[in-house]
């Protein structure tokens, strides 16, 4: 593990992983510690991956200013990381909620990308989503076995939460788990038990709070990247739906959407040689 200080003066933890070119890794959760990307299905075989532990999580600092968790205030981070890496222009793969960081990143600082991966992302950040009949439709076809029946029933009373202006609660999504991975096995189970210690809840409820998003002027930010931009999603993961991936794709000039099959919203651990041999492809020899 090393450690940078940021514009801030927090210390921020990264961890290496392989050898070969830089891959800056941004994690998801949100506010989830890196170590849950493991070696990315094998990805660091050819990679240098670089694990970013995002501010209050796994081995970084907790800011005097917790308000800085809010993800735009996170840019500044990233681009610390590149000037501390001393990378003129930089890959950078990012997953889930950690696609929002990179999104704004990469509007913030068009010049300094030369490769985006964004691997299951969300995409608050330029305001577009799928709608619940959309999600429902993609779970929907997983049923007619155990454990996912139960997941589906209890991803529909989930919704029907939402809709009535409720929250759920930790324990609603965690009966709903099982639909984030292609396969749900020990290794799955263990994925989702190490959760609870790698996320940091506070600075989860603050990530994409009031003031974190400008949609209309992060998309037309997005027209000056022009670096090529690889938006993956999972056939089996109903957030983004590959509908919506497509759609975020089509916001960079040099964007393409892809979908692994059988996966889900961890596709590394569902087909690690597929999920690696695209992305490293990508990465290689562009979209």
């Amino acid at each position: 593990m090393s450690i940078f200080t940021t514009y801030d003066g927090t210390g921020l933890a990264y961890h290496v992983r392989g050898e070969g070119e830089p891959l800056v890794c941004l994690p998801g959760g949100a506010m989830r510690a890196s170590s849950y990307m493991g070696d990315l299905g094998g990805l660091a075989a050819g990679r240098r991956l670089v694990l970013l532990d995002l501010r209050g999580t796994g081995g970084s600092a907790v800011p005097a200013d917790e308000s800085t968790y809010r993800v735009d205030h996170q840019v500044a981070d990233v681009e610390a990381l590149r000037i501390h890496l001393g990378l003129e222009r930089m890959d950078v793969l990012a997953h889930s909620a950690g696609g929002n960081l990179a999104q704004l990143y990469a509007a913030a600082h068009p010049d300094r990308l030369r490769r985006l991966a964004l691997i299951t992302p969300t995409c608050w950040a330029v305001g577009i989503d799928s709608t619940p009949e959309q999600r429902l439709e993609v779970v929907r076809k997983r049923a007619g076995g155990e454990p996912y029946d139960t997941a589906i029933a209890a991803y529909e009373e989930i919704l029907g939460i939402l809709a009535a202006g409720g929250a759920p609660t930790p324990a609603d999504w965690r009966r709903v788990m099982p639909l984030a991975y292609g396969r749900w096995d020990e290794e799955a189970r263990a994925h989702v038990d190490a959760s609870d210690r790698e996320k940091n809840a506070v600075a989860a409820a603050a990530y994409g709070g009031p003031g974190a998003f400008d949609p209309p002027a992060t998309r037309a930010a997005l027209r000056r990247v022009a670096g090529e931009v690889l938006v993956l999603a999972g056939e089996l993961d109903n957030n983004p739906t590959a509908a919506l991936a497509a759609e975020l794709a089509g916001l960079f000039p040099q964007g393409v959407a892809d979908v692994q099959p059988g996966g889900a919203h961890f596709p590394w651990l569902d087909d690690p040689k597929w999920f690696a041999a695209r992305v490293e492809g990508f990465l290689a020899t562009g979209a």
